[in-house]
């Protein structure tokens, strides 16, 4: 069904029910219905749909999150006496101030994901995890270490299952680096990204012998 919905170029489209703290959001972006979003950044262009819960982490431009992801999800400290939060939310416990330290641990611990990265529905990312612009992360799948750029990966834990192009390819879109060409060229260039395949793409547009207008 075609879309009739109309982004901001300047900044993000924000559903009703979504709670947004502490972030930036780039322009074209959106959040979707119930989504929490707190202290991370949405770089442009990049959407998250539906009942997604993302802290502490850093997203790069074009990037595609579907609904019922967890990106950064809370951790538990395992190589203590006790995993229960009264050790750092002591305070609902009656037990004095909460343990600040943990909490800033918490927030140094960030997910990166690079430049149209897509995430697929159900996703859950750990902390500390950093995934290269270009991958495809498999529904369902549990992302425990980085992810390289243009692979695809799938599975609890999350494994490589093959590369989107072959080496030199994804070499040269990296250098390339379309996510970062300003919105008239990318534009100007529509009709090549819908056409063509990625070898193509880049014979076309790498050393940027091409004058692009719209």
């Amino acid at each position: 069904m075609m879309s009739s919905k109309r982004l901001d170029p300047a900044g993000a489209v924000i559903h009703s029910t979504a709670d947004v703290r502490d972030s930036f959001l780039g322009g074209w972006t959106e959040i979707g219905a119930r989504t929490s979003f707190v202290e991370s950044s949405l770089g442009d262009y990049s959407y998250v749909v539906n009942d997604a819960e993302i802290i502490y982490t850093e997203i790069g431009r074009f990037c595609s999150i579907a609904a019922h992801t967890r990106i950064n999800p809370g951790q538990h400290p395992l190589h203590k006496a006790a995993l229960h939060h009264f050790t750092y939310r002591s305070a609902q416990f009656d037990m004095g101030p909460d343990d600040e330290a943990f909490f800033e641990w918490r927030r140094s611990n960030r997910v990166v994901l690079g430049h149209d990265v897509w995430v697929g529905h159900g996703v859950v990312i750990q902390g500390g995890v950093s995934i290269g612009s270009g991958a495809a992360v498999g529904s369902g799948a549990v992302v425990t270490r980085d992810v390289e750029p243009f692979s695809v990966v799938a599975g609890v834990p999350a494994r490589p299952i093959r590369q989107r192009f072959n080496d030199d390819v994804i070499a040269g879109l990296l250098e390339l680096s379309w996510w970062n060409w300003p919105h008239e060229e990318i534009h100007a260039a529509l009709d090549d990204f819908r056409s063509m395949d990625a070898r193509q793409f880049l014979e076309m547009y790498m050393d940027r012998r091409v004058t692009l207008s719209v």
